[in-house]
């Protein structure tokens, strides 16, 4: 059976952004470190040793603060380590991408005219990683 290709987001799903955000509100360096979410780390674990999926981060990572884009790279090393070794994905239009299923907290970005299935983190329906793993089939 062929893997279904899954991408998941950074900020508000594997990452904590709004923290920083709130915090220091945005600024050159908001990407820079912020906590994973809760569970995130443990479910890019789970969903990467599953033979079910073949996993990447899709990002979007503003053009007006270039260094963001290294700091999501460092963020993805630090946090996610050899499993995350060249599956990060920066785009501005997430519609562009080919795959299954694409987790989400927004629909901004082109998320929502993803051509797959949306997982909408946050949500009633999927609001935190528990859910998610459970719909997945994962736990």
């Amino acid at each position: 059976m062929k893997s279904k290709t899954l991408y998941i987001d950074m900020d508000g799903v594997l990452v904590d952004l709004q923290s920083n955000l709130d915090k220091q509100g945005w600024h050159q360096n908001v990407f820079k470190d912020p906590p994973p979410m809760a569970g995130a780390v443990e479910a890019f674990n789970e969903l990467c040793f599953d033979e079910d999926y073949d996993v990447y981060i899709l990002s979007t990572a503003p053009w007006n603060i270039p260094n963001s884009w290294t700091q999501k790279r460092l963020w993805v090393s630090k946090y996610l380590g050899a499993k995350a070794h060249k599956r990060l994905i920066l785009s501005n239009n997430k519609s562009l991408l080919r795959g299954d299923i694409l987790i989400d907290d927004r629909t901004a970005n082109g998320a929502g005219d993803f051509q797959g299935e949306l997982i909408q983190f946050g949500t009633e329906k999927y609001p935190n990683w528990t859910e998610v793993l459970k719909y997945l089939q994962i736990k």
